[in-house]
């Protein structure tokens, strides 16, 4: 197995993407600690070990990276476009805390290598006032202009990850996420993502409702599929590689083609209702991939109409189970499987995905 014997460390194992790292992390034989403010919300964790901690105080970093090999830092105060553009001084504050307790804690450990997840809000806010303008390049984040709190603290904490790979020789590896989207991801509460917060609306509607819709529907996005984001996130450990890589994937959708693929994998035909005196972020952000391409030789293959079927099916039973979801139900389907070579090498995911109800969309501006 490719992680026998060696001791891993995710922060941020009570999130979203932490929670699927470490699962994965354990099915490749990694002893694996887990350490977050909170539990995993809907299944137990499968670390060997689960620290309730609070991480932006050094001795409990301490503690975290102690007899630990592989860090992977993903512990962070986020949320969706809502919640990241009403905390800016409590977002820069804890993450800034976070990360740089973390680089210390490392160093001082000895942690053979580091992880840090970043994100695709570091990059200038001038590249991304049109819908279609390219994909977002890695050299792009500097000269710098991020998104306002969140993209300022990941691009810094970017730049002191990198300085403690150049002055003290930490072994790091830096990933900008791109909107990742997935099972088991927060779907209500205000801290939820676009495909999350749309999967919700359309579960919760009967056929003919209208659902809002932030922003004119127009503006644009990637998403990225958390078996997808794994997948890179294992890729890029064990590439060896130091430069800052995009992981995403290149397929740009409008918010309105998003809320249409929801539509007809629900089978429901809705009304949108546009609202846009509510936070939109950019205009359009999509990820360049060249640069991963060449690295890894891999890209994310998921299509997004496939994740956000296995997506929506999973987010209309947890609101089946409290009685909120509305008819019809969906169709089951297949994960993506993990595909891996008979040697060991991770070679990607291979989506297999039933039973797409095309349906219809009537858009009300």
């Amino acid at each position: 197995m490719l992680g026998k014997g060696r001791r891993a460390l995710v922060t941020g194992a009570g999130g979203f993407i932490g929670h699927h790292l470490v699962r994965r992390l354990k099915d490749e034989g990694f002893w694996v600690r887990g350490v977050d403010v909170k539990l995993p919300q809907f299944e137990p964790s499968a670390a060997d070990e689960f620290q309730v901690a609070d991480l932006r105080f050094f001795e409990n970093c301490s503690a975290a990276v102690e007899d630990i090999e592989d860090v992977y830092q993903l512990a962070a105060d986020m949320g969706g476009i809502g919640y990241i553009t009403q905390n800016h001084a409590t977002l820069s504050r804890n993450n800034i805390l976070i990360n740089s307790h973390m680089l210390e804690a490392a160093r001082c450990g000895k942690a053979k290598r580091y992880f840090y997840s970043s994100s695709a809000c570091v990059y200038p806010a001038h590249l991304q006032n049109e819908t279609g303008f390219r994909g977002l390049r890695e050299s792009d984040a500097i000269p710098a202009n991020p998104e306002k709190g969140y993209g300022w603290e990941k691009l810094f904490a970017e730049e002191l990850t990198s300085y403690y790979h150049e002055e003290y020789g930490l072994d790091a590896r830096i990933v900008r996420f791109h909107n990742i989207y997935g099972p088991l991801g927060t779907y209500e509460g205000g801290r939820e993502k676009a495909p999350a917060a749309i999967s919700r609306k359309v579960a919760e509607a009967k056929p003919g409702d209208t659902i809002p819709v932030w922003g004119d529907g127009l503006q644009t996005r990637s998403f990225c599929y958390i078996a997808d984001c794994v997948e890179g996130i294992r890729r890029v450990m064990e590439s060896g590689e130091h430069r800052r890589l995009n992981l995403g994937s290149e397929e740009l959708v409008t918010v309105d083609r998003l809320v249409d693929m929801v539509c007809e994998i629900a089978g429901k035909r809705l009304r949108k209702i546009h609202d846009v005196n509510r936070p939109q972020g950019v205009r359009g952000r999509n990820s360049d991939n060249s640069l991963l391409r060449s690295v890894l030789n891999w890209e994310p293959p998921t299509a997004l109409h496939d994740g956000l079927a296995i997506t929506y099916e999973w987010i209309w039973g947890e609101l089946e189970l409290k009685g909120q979801a509305r008819p019809p139900k969906p169709v089951t389907l297949t994960p993506p499987a993990v595909v891996v070579h008979a040697n060991g090498s991770l070679l990607g995911t291979r989506p297999t995905v039933a039973g797409m109800l095309p349906t219809a969309v009537q858009t009300q501006h």
